[in-house]
């Protein structure tokens, strides 16, 4: 098993089908206490400005309801702030092998506050690449690298308003729980992709906390309100909008046709309780990160769109949840899955849907 590199350049020599981070070992000196308490690409108009609140957190306008997490200023900053601490947990933008001398067109899909995009543009990785960025909500930037672009757009339509085959690298991520079929972008994506050479990279989070050293119980407040989000999204939502498909990805990218598809899984800590200091801080950074988020993720599942709970309910949860995550002695970590495939050349198309009867 090999750990994340902290090289920014990308890698372009193929890795083994699956890699994972080393064990994460706690600090036995200090047991862990954080103080982290066109027609379908839209202009942009008053109309997807003019948000909706809902107790006191604003979302987004257009096709609104599709999206159930937050697009205000509290969550653009927890997401400017995500994207760092990922880019020190993983030491590079990208992990598809990307030629930079044939990359030309980048499709962020779900950009947020565009900030991967523009962080890609800054660092040259991609130089001839013209750089596009898709959501929702026009919470971007206007001052931006002359090659980053941003459109509104729902990755859910059929029609991507741009040419198929045309795309030689999609980045996606943090979409679960955004989507009913995720199956379905993967599927989209692939079209656009330029064949032989496009690349698509998803980047999810398994929400559940886990531990290497059972620390973590069934009965732990932090797991307690992961099974209700888990029972909000699939059982409650109309239609559900599961939160837990990171560990599926790989299965639909190869079920959707993609080939030299590669998984890799980083253990991202829940607090400073990691011994080494890299992982220290970016656990303490990644509690702290969560905890920012946790009323963001949780108002609309818990709340009317979902489990029906009351706001008082939801808010004495939440407390519950925020005292557990920062108890001494639990060792927890998430999980985040890296898949990325390149869709087959025209050729291996033809090879792969052979019959294995037809000698040609």
């Amino acid at each position: 098993m090999s750990c994340c590199t902290l090289n920014f350049e990308p890698s372009i020599r193929m890795s083994p089908e699956q890699t994972m981070d080393s064990p994460l070992m706690p600090d036995s000196d200090s047991a862990h206490s954080s103080n982290a308490t066109d027609e379908n690409t839209n202009s942009l108009t008053a109309s997807i400005t003019d948000y909706p609140t809902y107790w006191g957190r604003r979302y987004h306008r257009y096709k609104e309801g599709n999206y159930l997490f937050p697009n205000d200023d509290d969550e653009n900053t927890r997401l400017e702030s995500q994207h760092q601490i990922l880019k020190a947990l993983q030491g590079r933008l990208f992990y598809a092998p990307l030629d930079p001398e044939y990359t030309y067109t980048v499709l962020d899909i779900g950009t947020g506050t565009g900030i991967w995009p523009i962080d890609l543009a800054d660092s040259e990785l991609l130089p001839k690449a013209q750089i596009f960025g898709t959501d929702l909500s026009p919470v971007q930037p206007l001052d931006v690298p002359a090659n980053v672009h941003f459109e509104i757009q729902d990755c859910v339509d059929q029609d991507w308003v741009r040419d198929y085959g045309s795309v030689e690298y999609c980045h996606v991520r943090f979409l679960a729980g955004a989507l009913v079929q995720y199956q379905d972008l993967i599927r989209s994506a692939r079209r656009y992709l330029r064949p032989g050479s496009g690349w698509l990279e998803c980047h999810e989070l398994h929400p559940t906390p886990v531990s290497d050293d059972n620390t973590v119980f069934d009965d732990w407040a932090l797991k307690k309100w992961d099974d209700d989000l888990h029972d909000a999204a699939t059982q409650a939502l109309d239609p559900p909008r599961p939160v837990r498909i990171a560990s599926d990805v790989k299965k639909w990218m190869r079920e959707a046709g993609y080939v030299d598809i590669h998984e890799h899984i980083s253990k991202i800590p829940l607090g400073p309780w990691p011994k080494d200091k890299r992982l220290k801080w970016i656990g303490d950074m990644w509690l702290h990160n969560w905890l920012s988020g946790l009323q963001g993720f949780t108002l609309k599942l818990f709340g009317s769109d979902g489990l029906n709970w009351s706001r008082e309910e939801i808010e004495v949860c939440l407390a519950g949840v925020r005292q557990a995550a920062t108890a001494k002695g639990v060792h927890s970590y998430q999980r985040l899955y890296v898949v990325y495939g390149r869709r087959p050349s025209p050729q291996e198309e033809s090879a792969m849907f052979r019959s294995p009867l037809d000698p040609h």
